[in-house]
């Protein structure tokens, strides 16, 4: 079994095909899904009401940024990692050092990142 067994998820992400994917990635390891989240307003208010234990946000929410999602997870003490395209330097979110998984989406790349965040 998954460490991320019964471990609650939020998804942020615009694009339906990759949200729902990510879903079945995370769902196969037992996570339960928050989400997905496919426009910014929506994701803020999850954010804000949830019960959440990690969070993937995608930056880029149908052309505005997600830090606003961010910024709340943070303020809460949500761990979350930014998927994208971009590298590091190419954010601009200035809070803590995010942990940042590459576009395409691997299985592995998103359990490892999950896991360390939660353990």
């Amino acid at each position: 079994m998954s460490k991320l067994a019964g471990k609650r998820v939020l998804i942020v992400e615009d694009e339906a095909i990759i949200a729902f994917a990510i879903e079945d990635m995370l769902v196969e390891l037992g996570c339960v899904i928050i989400g997905p989240a496919l426009r910014l307003d929506e994701a803020c208010d999850l954010a804000d009401t949830e019960l959440i234990d990690a969070a993937i946000l995608d930056v880029n929410i149908n052309s505005e940024r997600s830090y606003p999602v961010a910024d709340r997870l943070h303020q809460r003490g949500v761990p979350f990692v930014f998927a994208t395209g971009y590298d590091r330097e190419g954010l601009e979110w200035r809070g803590s050092d995010p942990e940042i998984i590459a576009k395409p989406y691997r299985r592995d790349q998103v359990q490892s990142a999950l896991e360390r965040m939660i353990d």
